[in-house]
């Protein structure tokens, strides 16, 4: 999946601060409420007489609370948020507001959650949606959204939305919940659900173009091109005014060229294949694919002249195998032997090292935060060459790094990493109660983030060494292929029979129908000379 919308949602602003105006209110009414209360209680059941006792530390007065409460209610009303929070956490704590902690904890929740603090404002909202009996639960619940939303959390979203149902949530987050729910359906392959979510998104939403994309993708998953096309084409119309190198309007052009692959439209697929500009992320992937379909539609020629720029010298830290097979096969139908024992042994060279360099490391390794450390030591390079004590090829780390889990867990890890540097930062926290529970909460997180990652780096190496073990099995056929082409040749060569050209003055249409090669070059060729070659047609060798 490509991620291709940047940024994060808007302050919610007016609509926040007069809901935490509405909630002091409400607040300042049930504390008038229980301070009136309980002196009555007192009168009709005085208490008796007590034996002296050990002298303990006196709680504070019930009147000395509410002070206190009141004091961090007007700053909240002033929008002193960190001055607000610590009071706040402090107050939450305390056994005589018992009655009022969940009310509190929203609160606080909410001076957090305007401070973008959405990791430790989200442990204020859970605790209230656990305890379940407030009046502030509902209200928890959809502060929780918006913090799992920020924080790119996929389980605190899943657990808030099974929480309420969605007719129950306002309007303004009904387009978030829709494209959240839609990502948690692809992700567990229930693809018609994904595709039903994602089409509820409007086009006034800033998940629109997000949602448009992974509908389409749902909708390919689920063997159904034309229906991706339909999403895709609508994307791409809504950036027509946008440059050509709009990172949606990119994304749009790539899927739909792949929709028209999925339905073997070849021709259509390169059409759009090609759309996709020079300069951006995008091209090297949108070559490699094109290849495929170049391939698929006998155009070798074209095919051939892609490789010329995805094997070369600025691409050598790519992984790419399955390209050098891909250009293999090409020389295979052309029969041109040679050159394909040439980039199979590239392929060999190349990759040798790094399936064995793998395969020792993952035997060697199995706790997770040395997959972490791994991938984490090669992204401070920051596009340089690998560090000398690198145990991991440079170009799979780089590549598991752009893998979508990964990016996912490693934004969200950005983001409660930055939380803990601002949180040391503030001189209002330094010292404080809350600073310490806070820091606890983001220590913890930091930690288990690093454990998943480092879990699904390990996956992703896995996965890589099983396909570079399948590559080399396909190399070995494409050479056991190679090795009778060539034994067919001599044979045909002995027999008198040679290989026929084609005249370059007769229409190629002719030789395509028929089923013969087209090549007027004649001369010596090296891996960096795929341009001059002009071959046509599908695979006839006699």
């Amino acid at each position: 999946m490509i991620h291709f919308m940047k940024g994060r949602k808007k302050h919610f602003g007016l609509m926040v601060t007069m809901l935490i105006a509405m909630t002091i209110a409400s607040s300042e009414v049930t504390f008038a409420q229980n301070k009136k209360a309980r002196p009555q209680q007192q009168k009709q059941q005085p208490r008796k007489a007590q034996p002296a006792r050990t002298a303990k530390k006196p709680a504070a007065p019930r009147n000395t609370s509410q002070a206190a409460l009141s004091e961090a209610l007007t700053l909240v009303r002033n929008q002193q948020y960190e001055q607000a929070a610590v009071k706040l956490y402090t107050l939450s704590r305390r056994k005589d507001l018992q009655a009022e902690r969940m009310q509190i904890k929203y609160i606080l929740g909410v001076s957090l959650l305007e401070m973008k603090y959405y990791q430790i404002a989200a442990f204020q909202f859970v605790d209230v949606i656990r305890n379940g009996a407030s009046k502030y639960t509902g209200q928890a619940i959809e502060k929780l959204v918006i913090a799992a939303d920020a924080l790119g959390d996929e389980s605190l979203l899943n657990y808030a939305i099974t929480k309420v149902r969605l007719d129950d949530f306002p309007s303004q987050y009904k387009e978030m919940i829709y494209y959240r729910l839609g990502e948690i359906n692809l992700k567990n392959r229930q693809f018609e659900e994904a595709a039903q979510s994602f089409g509820r998104v409007s086009a006034n939403s800033r998940y629109y173009a997000q949602a448009k994309f992974n509908r389409a993708l749902a909708f390919l998953e689920a063997k159904q091109p034309a229906e991706a096309l339909k999403s895709l084409q609508a994307l791409y119309n809504s950036r027509s005014g946008a440059s050509v190198t709009d990172a949606n309007r990119v994304a749009a052009t790539i899927g739909i060229a792949r929709s028209y692959y999925q339905a073997q439209d070849w021709d259509r697929a390169l059409e759009w294949y090609r759309k996709v500009p020079r300069d951006t992320e995008m091209w090297h992937e949108a070559l490699f694919e094109s290849s495929w379909a170049y391939l698929r539609a006998a155009k070798f020629r074209s095919a051939l002249s892609n490789f010329q720029s995805l094997h070369s010298a600025y691409y050598e830290d790519f992984y790419i195998p399955e390209a050098l097979i891909l250009r293999s096969i090409v020389y295979l139908y052309i029969c041109k032997y040679d050159e394909m024992e040439k980039v199979l042994d590239l392929f060999e060279k190349t990759y040798g090292p790094v399936r064995t360099s793998l395969g020792a490391f993952i035997q060697s390794n199995r706790d997770p935060m040395a997959y972490f450390n791994e991938v984490e030591r090669m992204a401070a390079t920051k596009g340089s060459k690998a560090p000398s004590s690198a145990r991991v090829p440079y170009s799979v780390a780089k590549y598991i790094t752009n893998q979508g889990d990964v990016r996912r867990a490693s934004a969200y890890l950005k983001i409660i990493n930055d939380e803990k540097v601002r949180l040391d930062r503030s001189t209002v926290f330094q010292n404080s109660s809350l600073a310490a529970y806070a820091n606890k909460i983001l220590a913890g997180r930091i930690k288990n983030t690093r454990v998943s990652i480092g879990d699904m780096v390990k996956a992703h190496m896995v996965g890589i060494r099983g396909e570079l073990r399948d590559l080399y099995e396909q190399a070995g056929f494409a050479r056991y292929e190679m090795i009778n082409g060539r034994k067919e040749t001599l044979r045909k060569k002995i027999a008198g029979k040679d290989i026929q050209q084609v005249d370059e003055n007769v229409d190629r249409d002719f030789y395509v129908q028929n089923g013969y090669e087209y090549w007027p070059f004649d001369g010596e060729y090296w891996l960096d000379e795929v341009g001059n070659y002009h071959y046509l047609g599908k695979q006839s060798c006699e």
